[in-house]
């Protein structure tokens, strides 16, 4: 027969067991919901009339290179910069989205929710151009960060010949 001792222990163990089990459930649905939070965020964020409007003007902008986007647009340290707004909108979205993809605060899936490739290639060149201007590598680094991931991910999932 089974003392009332070890049937307590027996009794106390399972708990434990059924504890951790419970807990490792709410900390998966935390994580989701966290991420389904950001996501909405980020949406909402996007689909704005400001966001919308900054990303068809910075989307719109026809220039050659750095030096080009200047004489047309003005120098985006000069406050006299005809588009410093949207663009600072547009890659600032950005930069936080490949910041929150960095930090593992976002799943990737997120990120591809949005026109990262085509927006970076666009900037690219004035991005460069004021990181020589200013002389700090790190601007918009997360925001290159993102492309960077989602290149590297596009080319593993290209078939290959």
């Amino acid at each position: 027969m089974v003392d009332v001792q070890t049937l307590s222990v027996a009794i106390a163990s399972a708990s434990v067991v059924v504890g951790i089990i419970y807990y490792s459930f709410q900390i998966r649905h935390q994580t989701k919901a966290r991420q389904t939070d950001s996501y909405w965020r980020i949406q909402a964020n996007f689909n704005s009339p400001e966001c919308l409007e900054a990303f068809s003007k910075v989307l719109s902008l026809e220039f050659q290179d750095y030096n080009d986007f200047t004489e047309k647009y003005g120098d985006m340290l000069s406050g006299k910069c005809q588009v410093f707004v949207p663009f600072n909108i547009v890659c600032d979205l950005f930069e936080s989205v490949g910041y929150l993809l960095h930090n593992e605060l976002i799943e990737y899936d997120i990120a591809t929710q949005f026109p990262v490739i085509r927006t970076w290639e666009k900037v690219k060149p004035i991005v460069e151009g004021f990181r020589k201007k200013t002389k700090d590598p790190r601007d918009y680094e997360w925001f290159e960060y993102l492309y960077n991931e989602m290149k590297k991910r596009e080319q593993k999932l290209q078939p290959k010949i």
